[in-house]
């Protein structure tokens, strides 16, 4: 994974604790060395951590937004994954220094009377920080929240225990999406975890004609990435140069090939990095950010994903 993110947009910060808080999963705190303040955040946010190696992931941040001292993530390791989860396990300890990414955020809070939470293993993440702004404003909320036994739930000693409904995969099975769906009725749902997990959630609640109420955090794209069409160009309206992007190459690497350095981080679609405004042509969206109504208007894309359902596309870079 590459990107493109300078120092200028990052934060030289250093690892101050590293906490067991389930199997396979330890949260990392960052604060500056100086001990001052940080950029504010709002629940859902998530940062780029900037490892030694040179590899970028994106991690939810699981901390207090309340508390500007200090940032935290929480990691699954993964020693089947691409790498990210094994470093972060074996490379951060306290005292190490790291850049990392200014917070932002494709996955915040929408006002609503009544929350529920869905998560599955490290999904957990995100909602912490959402339940407590949900708290704070004095609102109900309620967390589902399943993991593969009971000793892979973490920062459970956080939450309200009456508001909560643990269910270890070995002795309970999968999470009841159906009674998710028929008890959250008039309430916002949020979801993050696994992507069949999501991607059940997702049929189950626009089946119920609920699309709107569900919201996702997702890790993961949700589908394998379709097959690239053919050439088309691409003119960059404020660089005033005009790009052929072929069918092996993603328009982000077309853009840079003629000498933008745009943004990236995840390449995936999911993280929003490498957005950018559409002025003009038809886009075969394939990110797992926009909204259905988002990309009917087609006012912006995700060149690291999606394409051109044509053969023109005019972008503002």
């Amino acid at each position: 994974m590459s990107t493109s993110s300078s120092d200028t947009q990052t934060l030289p910060l250093r690892v101050v604790a590293a906490h067991w808080e389930a199997r396979s999963i330890t949260s990392y705190e960052f604060v500056r060395a100086d001990g001052g303040e940080l950029p504010a955040w709002e629940p859902g946010a998530h940062v780029d951590v900037h490892l030694p190696s040179g590899m970028v992931r994106q991690y939810s941040l699981c901390g207090d937004p309340a508390d500007s001292t200090r940032y935290r993530i929480a990691v699954l390791e993964l020693p089947a994954g691409r790498g990210g989860s094994v470093e972060v396990h074996r490379e951060l300890r306290p005292g190490r220094p790291i850049r990392i990414g200014r917070p932002r955020s494709n996955f915040g809070l929408a006002e609503a009377d009544r929350y529920v939470f869905v998560a599955g293993g490290i999904g957990i993440t995100p909602m912490l920080p959402m339940i407590r702004e949900v708290q704070r404003r004095g609102g109900t909320w309620e967390l589902v929240y399943g993991a593969r036994t009971a000793e892979h739930f973490a920062f459970v000693s956080e939450l309200d225990a009456s508001a909560v409904q643990l269910v270890p995969q070995d002795t309970s099975g999968h999470l009841d999406l159906e009674s998710v769906v028929a008890s959250s009725a008039g309430a916002a749902v949020y979801c993050c975890g696994p992507t069949p997990l999501m991607d059940a959630l997702v049929e189950r609640m626009s089946k119920a004609g609920r699309a709107d109420d569900l919201y996702l955090e997702r890790f993961a794209a949700s589908a394998p990435m379709v097959a690239s069409s053919g050439e088309f160009e691409v003119e960059l309206a404020r660089s005033e140069k005009f790009v052929q992007v072929r069918s092996d190459q993603t328009v982000l690497e077309a853009v840079r090939d003629a000498g933008i350095d745009h943004p990236s981080s995840c390449e995936m679609g999911i993280c929003g990095s490498c957005e950018v405004k559409v002025l003009g042509g038809d886009v075969d969206h394939r990110d797992d950010l926009l909204t259905e109504s988002e990309r009917a208007q087609c006012n912006s894309m995700m060149i690291c994903v999606s394409r051109a359902r044509g053969d023109r596309l005019v972008l503002d870079l």
